[in-house]
């Protein structure tokens, strides 16, 4: 297939630019992959979806406040997205400036903080940061929420807890998983309640989310690389699963990239390292029975993940249903349910 086979047309007011009063209050969208078959739902309704032998997994990844703003020596101001944390006082980035700095620029930041540009690492920039402070305190103290790029508004105060999930934990993302944003506290326990087993899996998104696909030929794309960690608890919770007949119901499709990527011998094995797996039509999915996931940028990688899950016709006629029923898009907006 081919990039512009992905694309759709989608009023700029179905873009959600906040979230809602309360995690749990969106709409949701249930799709039956063999059938095609869309219900409008709302959230909570997921609880009535699913069976006492299913298993959710959810990216524990904790989004860091990955961005800052500081000026050059020569006064000129800079913007930086740290896209991957190396170590204590050193980062990848993204560097937006009127002119790029060269290694050895120092960059000032607020507070009295610095960094250095050690070099560059194909588009991004490698930097070391001065001083005794941590990346990640420094972060705390003086970065800011790094929002997509199609919320038209500077993050605030309630981005720190709203474009975070309730059960984040490993720090290291740049963009929220998303599908995890609907959860919240009384959530987790209705479905603990109801006996629905859960289990984590950690996948740092990158700003590589974001990226376009630039070339229409799909085989010719050149995937972003993430990090991702699958523990020998979840693999076991989900042999257990599938021994019990029940399904693994992936929330997210960061979640489907780790475990597809931890299934790429056959069997889902326990372990760490980076991913660059990219799922497109006719993939064979090894470890994923259902998908909570929402809905995504036209010719976007994700897209193209979820229409391979599910079938292509039936996701773009979904997404037509959602845009016709006014169902709110992207990482703020409302979620599918894929079974």
């Amino acid at each position: 297939m081919k990039k512009s086979d992905f694309n759709y047309s989608l009023p700029e007011t179905l873009i959600a630019q906040k979230p809602l009063d309360e995690r749990t209050g969106s709409r949701m969208l249930h799709v039956e992959r063999g059938t095609g078959h869309l219900r409008d739902k709302r959230f909570t309704d997921l609880l009535d979806l699913l069976k006492p032998n299913d298993l959710l997994v959810f990216n524990d990844t904790r989004v860091i406040p990955a961005r800052l703003y500081g000026k050059k020596a020569s006064g000129g101001k800079v913007e930086i997205l740290i896209e991957r944390v190396l170590d204590d006082h050193q980062a990848v980035a993204h560097i937006k400036a009127s002119k790029s700095p060269k290694a050895g620029a120092i960059i000032e930041l607020t507070e009295g903080f610095s960094c250095e540009v050690l070099g560059r690492d194909a588009d991004l920039f490698r930097l070391v940061f001065a001083g005794d402070c941590c990346l990640l305190q420094i972060l705390a103290q003086i970065g800011h929420i790094p929002l997509p790029p199609y919320i038209s508004r500077a993050d605030d105060e309630s981005d720190l807890t709203r474009y975070q999930t309730v059960f984040a934990k490993k720090a290291g993302a740049v963009a929220a998983p998303t599908a995890g944003l609907h959860f919240d506290g009384a959530m987790l326990d209705n479905i603990n309640a109801k006996g629905i087993a859960t289990a984590f899996v950690t996948l740092h998104v990158g700003s590589g989310t974001f990226q376009p696909v630039r070339v229409e030929n799909l085989a010719e794309h050149i995937m972003h690389h993430e990090f991702y960690a699958v523990p020998h608890a979840t693999v076991e919770a989900v042999r257990q699963t599938r021994a019990n007949g029940g399904r693994v119901i992936a929330i997210g499709t960061t979640v489907v990239r780790a475990l597809e990527s931890a299934s790429q011998s056959g069997e889902l094995i326990a372990g760490f390292g980076d991913t660059n797996l990219f799922i497109t039509q006719g993939y064979t999915f090894k470890s994923v029975d259902a998908l909570l996931t929402n809905f995504h940028l036209p010719e976007s990688t994700l897209l193209m993940l979820i229409s391979a899950f599910a079938d292509y016709d039936v996701v773009m006629a979904a997404y037509r249903h959602a845009i016709a029923q006014s169902y709110r898009f992207f990482s703020y907006g409302d979620a599918m349910f894929i079974s």
